[in-house]
């Protein structure tokens, strides 16, 4: 059974509490501190609390009277036909007062929906929607008329708005997949916010200035104008402009002759707020105050533009000195890497919630949002909004009319089948609808040296396998804290190390001491890769990760053949945590160590603690022929060309015969995605922005050093002790040749 992982109900705070609170309707609007949560309940009760890519969302509490329509669904209420006929607030004027006291209740009650959201009832369960949901749903016209209800747009618009309601927040950065209804959504927002402002300004933007333009005059401006009468605020020039939508009062209603009438100045004020567009740039909305701004497509940005110059550009337009007063409605699918797609990746991931700096932001300041693809696809929807998600026993009908028969998942595993011929192609597939964020970033295949056909081929059964795969998260430690004793490995979910094999008691922290130097007992069994660092602070607070990966040999030992079974990447506060780390674990495995030498720190730390044994020679020079810092410490060069052309053809023969499918037909057992995306990445000619594989390929090498060892055979040169023969007819004797 499909186990969906999109959001799930939390309960973090006490009942008694909530019930407490609730009935002091004390629950305020907004980020709630005490308790780690936002609640985007308007009326002083909170009711079950969401967690959607790790945000705790309080939502309002179910009322005791839920709408329920006789289909037991949502569907859009029409307007009144009286209604209906009234387009703006000046035909509701001359509208007879007799006949306006019969619409007050319906006109308020709507504003009441806009304002707190609206519950109805969904195949018999009670269902709430925002109130931006709802304005989407009941009053915003798109390109088929009026938007279905689904499940997927309702915890969108939930997370939406708790962004919002958020402080600390900027707004979202939304993964999704093609033809999600992004474009119409973020539109319909863009419209409902701004018919209730004043004095405010609405930017869009896209991946060109063409695409904004056209989301622009194709989305928002219908929107706004079939709005009904009692949302819609009084408009300046064409109705259907092509650059401002300006909600303000036309200069012509300001004439002497209609002031002097009957009509009050104050009755002719309007909101003075504006939507437009801007050309795409990394300069766009610079040093503009901006209530809401539309990224849309934003993962589609190509060189020149740069998606991550323009939001730390935009995002000083959404703040008044430290206070945020806008709002970032962000949303894309991915291109390939190399076209702007990595720009995306790293605003998107820089959105994470479960990252926080002291000031409670993350570090993009916006707040990631990614939907799989089986929540959103057209086609396989039924007629409650509901994701069919496996193969249903019953025939399920979906809004059109259609019969829905196969699951979503086996859709999709099918299509994705039929291109697995296609790398290329499949990739696209992927990006265009993705299960996973790994699928959504997926790079094309001519980008990188090594066989990617085979590094997503083991990507895609580690995420089917999912959490069955088997990889613990923790830190190793020294047994009561005593150094140079014995090595334990403790599981913590903010751990440094991911290790999916711990050897047999016997076999941990196995040691031979040889003249007061200390030698690993399990060299037999494998050995580390190491991309290390020197300093503790970068100027950036960034800089390279410390990098660790364990492989093991084939042995007659209780262990995996040729695996990799550790992996470290993390960069902690100062170097020595880490040289630490990386001795801890080279004593509990007891494998020696291969790291690069330009950065010796690390190799002089297992030096000075008398764990030279554990640091290998690079195994392509005899021990003669050895600088005196080699001979020291131990290490490989980075600088050597040779070197650079071994490591990267020993990874290469690695994915070859032990990652995704094997000759054997069994798949690889390497499980750390992130060692196999960096692969994915390598650049040869940009080998320092990749540490994992810098790491792993000396692993590699370690444990295969006989494949590098010169030969040491010293040929002695060959003596010529053969005799000349000389012709010796004639006058002059000749030698014979």
């Amino acid at each position: 059974m499909y186990e969906q992982n999109l959001y799930q109900i939390i309960e973090p705070v006490k009942k008694t509490t909530i019930s407490r609170l609730n009935k002091g309707k004390k629950w305020k609007y907004g980020y709630n501190k005490e308790h780690d949560l936002v609640v985007i309940s308007k009326t002083g009760q909170i009711g079950e609390i969401y967690e959607i890519q790790g945000l705790a969302i309080a939502l309002p509490k179910q009322p005791k009277l839920v709408f329920k329509h006789e289909k037991n669904k949502w569907l859009k209420l029409e307007q009144p036909k009286e209604l209906a006929k009234l387009k703006n607030i000046f035909d509701w004027r001359t509208y007879p007062d007799e006949a306006k006291e019969q619409w007050f209740d319906y006109i308020d009650e709507e504003f009441k929906r806009r304002e707190e959201g609206f519950w109805f009832t969904n195949k018999n369960k009670p269902t709430y929607i925002t109130g931006t949901h709802y304005m989407y749903l009941q009053w915003s016209k798109i390109d088929v008329g009026a938007p279905d209800f689904r499940e997927a747009n309702r915890l969108f618009y939930i997370f939406w708005e708790a962004c919002k309601a958020d402080k600390r927040c900027y707004g979202m950065c939304y993964l999704k997949n093609r033809r999600s209804g992004f474009s119409f959504m973020s539109s319909a927002e863009t419209v409902n916010l701004a018919t209730i402002s004043s004095d405010s300004r609405y930017g869009i933007l896209s991946k060109t200035g063409s695409d904004a333009k056209k989301m622009f005059t194709d989305k928002v401006v219908p929107i706004s104008v079939n709005y009904p009468f009692f949302f819609k605020p009084i408009q300046d020039g064409m109705d259907r402009p092509k650059t401002e939508l300006a909600y303000r009062v036309p200069a012509s209603k300001f004439t002497r002759k209609k002031i002097t009438d009957n009509i009050k100045l104050e009755e002719l004020e309007g909101l003075d707020t504006t939507i437009d567009w801007k050309n795409t740039g990394d300069n766009s909305y610079d040093g503009e105050k901006l209530a809401l701004l539309v990224h849309d497509e934003s993962g589609k940005w190509e060189r020149p533009d740069n998606i991550l110059n323009n939001w730390r550009v935009t995002k000083t337009c959404l703040r008044l000195g430290s206070r945020i007063i806008g709002k970032c409605m962000m949303g894309s699918t991915s291109n390939s890497l190399d076209k702007g797609g990595d720009n995306f990746k790293k605003l998107y991931y820089d959105s994470d919630v479960t990252k926080r700096n002291r000031n409670g932001q993350t570090k993009s300041g916006l707040y990631s949002l990614f939907i799989p693809m089986e929540w959103n696809y057209e086609g396989f929807i039924d007629g409650f909004g509901l994701p069919v998600f496996t193969n249903p026993d019953n025939d399920i009908v979906g809004p059109d009319g259609e019969l829905i028969d196969v699951g979503v998942i086996d859709h999709w595993q099918n299509e994705a089948e039929g291109l697995k011929g296609d790398q290329d192609a499949l990739n696209e597939f992927y990006r265009q609808f993705p299960r996973t964020e790994e699928h959504a970033f997926r790079d094309e295949t001519k980008n990188s040296i090594f066989n990617l056909v085979k590094i997503y081929e083991q990507i895609d059964y580690n995420e089917e396998l999912g959490r069955t795969l088997g990889v613990s998260t923790g830190n190793f430690q020294w047994v009561n804290g005593i150094k140079d004793t014995q090595v334990i490995f403790y599981p913590d979910p903010k751990g440094r190390f991911k290790i999916s094999w711990i050897p047999p008691t016997h076999l941990q922290n196995k040691i031979i001491i040889k003249n007061g130097i200390k030698y690993p007992g399990n060299e037999h069994m494998g050995a580390f890769g190491c991309d290390s660092y020197d300093i503790s602070g970068t100027v950036d607070g960034q800089g390279s990760k410390g990098a660790l990966h364990g492989l093991t040999k084939f042995s007659m030992e209780d262990a995996p053949a040729n695996s990799f079974f550790l992996e470290y990447l993390s960069r902690p506060p100062t170097a020595e945590i880490f040289f630490e780390d990386v001795l801890m674990a080279l004593v509990f495995y007891g494998m020696p160590i291969l790291a690069e030498n330009n950065k010796p720190r690390l190799l002089y730390y297992l030096r000075r603690r008398g764990y030279r044994g554990f640091s290998m020679n690079r195994p392509d020079k005899i021990w003669n022929k050895l600088s005196s810092s080699e001979k020291e410490v131990g290490g490989i060069p980075n600088s050597s060309e040779d070197i650079k052309q071994a490591h990267a053809a020993a990874i290469e023969m690695y994915i070859q015969n032990h990652v995704g499918l094997k000759q054997s037909g069994d798949m690889g057992d390497l499980y750390f995605n992130s060692l196999l995306n960096d692969w994915a990445k390598f650049d040869i000619n940009k080998r320092t922005k990749f540490d994992a594989t810098i790491s792993s390929g000396l692993a590699i090498m370690a444990c295969n050093r006989h494949l590098y060892a010169p030969n040491a055979k010293i040929e002695k040169p060959k003596l010529n002790i053969s005799i000349a023969k000389y012709k010796n007819t004639g006058n002059m004797s000749k030698i014979i040749k």
